[in-house]
């Protein structure tokens, strides 16, 4: 498995930004939030999806996630300059943690789910998934878990996108 941290230094194409992370326990969520404001990019990163370009990561743009705590994913969501959502990349997780200089981390279960603004949710990364399982780098429990989690967030939580839309919104708040 990855561990990723969420400062998300392995994106290189981010040559300044500010991050910032907290704890939080309210009605809407309990978890880690985290924000980072991006400076200067060495390029933008875009993202083809149905004859249109997304703009992933730019000069401009905040990134937000959202790691509910005791569940198995962790939520991405992409905001342009004006606060409007490009998009979510949402992780299937064994783990969360945070290290010893206070940066949040997950364990990465390889198979995520890319969440479009209208409603469209495509799995990625199942190869990698089935190729852990394979090289018995994970159980077959942990690959069942990672399915099991993308099915629940697909019937549930990533079902309804304007219900979706309003949570992401409240989180950012």
């Amino acid at each position: 498995m990855k561990k990723y941290r969420l400062a998300y230094e392995d994106w290189i194409c981010i040559l300044s930004k500010d991050t910032y992370s907290k704890r939080v326990d309210s009605e809407v969520f309990k978890g880690y939030l985290g924000l980072i404001k991006i400076h200067e990019v060495t390029e933008p990163q875009i993202w083809r999806f149905n004859n249109e370009d997304i703009i992933s990561c730019d000069k401009g743009m905040k990134w937000l996630t959202i790691l509910p705590q005791d569940e198995f994913y962790c939520i991405t969501v992409m905001f342009d300059e004006n606060n409007d959502i490009n998009g979510w990349y949402i992780d299937m997780i064994v783990g969360q943690g945070i290290d010893p200089d206070g940066v949040t981390y997950i364990d990465d279960l390889y198979l995520d789910l890319v969440v479009y603004p209208d409603g469209t949710v495509l799995e990625d990364d199942m190869n990698e998934l089935e190729d852990a399982l394979a090289r018995g780098d994970i159980t077959r429990e942990l690959f069942e878990l990672a399915i099991t989690t993308s099915e629940k967030l697909k019937t549930g939580l990533l079902s309804d996108i304007k219900a979706f839309r309003k949570y992401t919104m409240k989180c950012l708040d």
